[in-house]
């Protein structure tokens, strides 16, 4: 009998995150498509895998990849999709030098990330994962320290 209260107890633990994660898109490790993706201005990077993990009401992202010039380029960050600020961590300069991200969930398949540095809006985004889950695109905006505008359009194919 304990048996099998233990092994209850253990699928009630599983089931809400297994739950979770098939009812996300996002969730899945992203490779960047790079001969689908545009960058202005350039360079854009050789290579980027994301991995989107269910984490609460939300998402942990990982990204690391080579920038155009050849630097490692490694960020992370978990939010939930409340619009409220949450710390980026590691080399953000694909994010334009972001320090925070807040997120919103639009639909089951899409999503809009604020990007800020010091508090400032550096870059938006908008997310969407492809009804079949095989593609996600990324369209990105935003105003360098320069003063020079940035639009991206990332595909990332799922793995």
């Amino acid at each position: 009998m304990n048996r099998i209260l233990v092994a209850v107890a253990i699928l009630a633990a599983l089931v809400p995150s297994v739950l979770l994660a098939q009812s996300n898109p996002f969730v899945g490790t992203w490779k960047l498509n790079t001969a689908k993706s545009k960058y202005s201005p350039g360079p854009a990077p050789q290579s980027t895998t994301a991995t989107y993990q269910a984490q609460g009401d939300g998402v942990k992202v990982s990204s690391d990849g080579t920038a155009g010039d050849g630097s490692r380029v490694a960020w992370s960050y978990t939010a939930n999709y409340d619009g409220k600020d949450n710390p980026i961590s590691g080399t953000t300069t694909a994010l334009n030098g972001a320090d925070t991200v807040a997120l919103k969930r639009i639909n089951p398949n899409t999503t809009e990330a604020t990007f800020k540095k010091a508090g400032r809006v550096v870059l938006t985004g908008r997310q969407v994962v492809s009804k079949d889950g095989k593609v996600m695109t990324i369209t990105a905006k935003g105003t360098a320290a320069n003063g020079q505008p940035i639009n991206r359009l990332l595909v990332e194919d799922k793995q």
